[in-house]
Formats: structure tokens, sequence, C-alpha cells
């Protein structure tokens, strides 16, 4: 079994708030299994009897009955009968839940759904309420609304590195070859054999992701969501905006696309927890640049399977990891730009951007990170840490690189460190 272990600590921390607690992230990343498996044997543990456990999985044909928001709450509370002690709720799917009209008001416009099946419970003193959503009626735009401030978001996302790692039979490289390779949906570690691996991310798109994408928001061009998605994931680790991805649909595909109906894709992608956008931030300005931005995949293997896996560049892809680890540790995560101002050749006074590849920070806690293959060459070190010689805080830089090495400090401080310790290693960034 892979533990989850932070996300079960997020729920322990949050257990009998008052909250509803709502477990949102990408389809098939492994939230079911948290609350059904992982959360229900924590309770168990701590003396929590399974009498009091109410659980419902709302897409069992065997529960159709409780998509109705009326008969979920009238059967909910009918198994309420101790009053004294707290009944732990999980309610998987919830948006399976429909909206219907309030049967007791002529009104037509009144209607009943699953958010007030849900706070109406959250108001019994023997109620602690869990959900999990994830499809195309409840993405996470919603969530921020739905509850008023009453619902308690918990965010799961594919396996880390070092979940991967320790349910992965064989060395630490042969896993991270396999891990850039096909990403971290939890399935997967069933799969033994490329194919087997390639057919289930590339169904998870096909049935599951763009299915949900399309219902939600009646697009018929399921063409334009396809094309759109392979332009980013091959734009993964560069600088982009909608207007750029639009001239390229122009240039190489011969297609007419406004860079505002690309833009409104994206931020269905976004939505739907495919793909994530990071903003730049000007590290001396101390301020954000509106564009362009960069895009990265929730899951890499998400990503190669949309090329087919011919695109496989270590470096793009080794970058996205490590955006997806920093932001599953809590981080807020900026690309920095630091402005650079030189005399040219020709004696004029010029100035550029440097670029640095991640701004991470988690309250007073700040790093500045590069991703770079290797540094073995002196050159090559000193192009990549370029961008923090011109950086004059004191807050700790450092650069992951895909070699083994020893983490070592250069003469200005700088950490250089193996991307496997970075990512089995969480206090490693402290070194």
């Amino acid at each position: 079994m892979i533990e989850r272990k932070q996300y079960l600590e997020q729920l322990i921390s949050k257990k009998d708030n008052g909250m509803i607690k709502v477990i949102t992230g990408i389809r098939r990343c492994g939230k079911s299994y948290l609350l059904f498996d992982i959360y229900h044997k924590y309770l168990n543990s701590v003396g929590i009897d399974d009498s009091h456990i109410i659980e419902l999985a709302l897409d069992d044909d065997e529960n159709i009955k409780y998509r109705n928001p009326i008969e979920l709450g009238k059967y909910i509370r009918s198994m309420l009968i101790d009053k004294d002690n707290t009944y732990y709720i999980f309610l998987d799917e919830i948006q399976k839940v429909k909206t219907v009209k309030n049967p007791y008001l002529d009104d037509e416009s009144e209607t009943v759904g699953f958010v007030d099946v849900l706070l109406g419970l959250m108001k019994k003193k023997n109620t602690d309420v869990y959900v999990t959503g994830s499809n195309s009626k409840m993405l996470s735009s919603d969530i921020l609304t739905e509850f008023r401030g009453r619902g308690d978001e918990i965010r799961v996302h594919p396996l880390t590195f070092a979940e991967f790692y320790a349910a992965y039979n064989g060395d630490k490289r042969d896993a991270w070859q396999e891990y850039y390779t096909y990403g971290g949906m939890p399935y997967l570690c069933s799969l033994n054999n490329h194919r087997a691996k390639a057919q289930y991310l590339s169904g998870l798109f096909d049935n599951i992701y763009l299915s949900d994408i399309l219902e939600r928001h009646s697009i018929r061009d399921r063409n334009m969501l396809d094309d759109i998605l392979n332009v980013v994931s091959s734009a993964v680790g560069s600088l982009t905006n909608p207007v750029k991805i639009a001239d390229t649909f122009s240039s190489a595909l011969g297609v007419k696309i406004s860079a505002d109906s690309v833009s409104r894709y994206l931020d269905y992608f976004i939505d739907a927890f495919m793909i994530y956008k990071s903003q730049r931030y000007d590290i001396k300005g101390r301020k954000y640049i509106g564009s362009p931005q960069k895009y990265y995949f929730a899951d890499v293997g998400l990503r190669n399977v949309r090329l087919n896996f011919r695109q496989t560049e270590e470096n793009h892809i080794m970058e996205n990891v490590i955006y997806n680890e920093l932001i599953t540790r809590g981080f807020n995560v900026d690309v920095g730009v630091v402005e650079f101002n030189y005399r040219g050749d020709d004696g004029k006074n010029k100035k550029t951007n440097l670029e640095v590849d991640f701004v991470i920070t988690d309250g007073s806690r700040k790093y500045y990170i590069q991703s770079a293959l290797t540094v073995g060459e002196e050159s090559k070190r000193l192009q990549e840490v370029r961008p923090y010689t011109k950086i004059a805080d004191s807050f700790k830089k450092i650069v992951v690189v895909k070699d083994n090495v020893i983490p070592w400090h250069d003469e200005n401080g700088i950490l250089y460190i193996g991307i496997e310790r970075f990512l089995l290693d969480k206090s490693a960034i402290d070194l």
C-alpha cells in the first residue's frame, strides 16, 4: 500500500474541525483510495467503529437512488441514530448528485443540490463530512464558491517520486527513468510494460479528462482541445502565452483561433487540474510580470503520452517534475526574472532578462532553484548560476542536476544537489 502520508496528515489535522473536507485533484490520482482505505483505517486505529463511518460511492449503480439530493439527505440522517458520538460521512464523487426542483415549493426556480445537503449535515453536532469531487460538475473554481467559506480543500496530486520509489522494485536510477517517462498515476504501479502504461494514460485523456471538459463546457470541436494540449505539451518548460499559441496554430497548422479562445481553453485544463500555470516574477522589482508564463502538466506521464513519447527531453521533463514536487510540498512557485544592465561591445548601455527557473516561497521561507541536466563543465555551471550573481539578497540558491552528485556548495554558497536526493529528501534544500 502506498501510504500518501502527507494527505493523511492533512485529513487528521482537519478532523472534527466543523468544516466540509473537500478532497480534490485530477481524476485517478488516488482521492477515493485515500478516503475509503487509508483514512478509514486510521479512524479504526483511533477507536472509531465502522458503525460510525458512513460511506457512499455515488458513482456505484447500487447507490443511484442517492444521486437525488433529497434521498441522500434522508438516508444519511436515518443513519445518525447515536446522538452522543460523531459519525464520519464519506461521499465519493459528490458531483454525481443532481440538482432537483424543491418539491415543497411551487417556484420552479427553487432547487435542491448536493451543496444544500452537505451544509445541512455540517450543521449537525454529531457529523464530520468528507467528499471527493473532480470531474465536469465539480472543478477547482467551483469549490471556492459553492460552500461559501465552509469548505476545507485538500488537494491531492499524482504520486511524487518518493511515493513512487517506495512502491518500486528496483534501484533509484531505474526508478527515475520510469518516473520521468510514465509519471506517477497510482494505477501504473500495477502495470509492467510500455504498451499497457501508454494505453492507460491515453485512455485517461480520451475517456475521462477531455470528455469531462467537453460535457461541462458544451464544446463540439474536440480536435481544438487536442491540438492545444499538444502545443502546450511541446512547450513545457518554455515561456509562452495564448498569443504565441494562437500564432503557432496559424503558422504550423494553418488554423485560425483567437488568443482569447486559447486562454479560455487553457483555463478549462487548469480547472480540471490537468495543467498548472506559473507566473513570472521580477525578483529585483518584486512584482509580477503579466506575460509570458510557463505551463506544466500535473503529471509528466500524461504530457509524454500526448506526444506519443516522441519528445522526452529530460531537461524539460525534469523541470516539470521539480515544479510538481514543489507545489506538492506546499510552496508557492513562480518563474523568476532578473533584469541585468550591461555595456555592449558598441559601448551602449543595454539590458536583458536572466531567468531563474523557480522562485519558491512558504511564509517567510524563500528559495531560488535552477534545474540543469549537468554542471560538469565549468562554462555550463557558470551559465546556470549567472542569474544568481545578479540577485543581491541572501535567500538560499540551489541548482538541481540530473547527475547523482554528493551535495556541495561553491564559493558563493550556492548548493548543488542531484535530482534523486532532492526528490527523496525534503530537508535537502536546507543543507
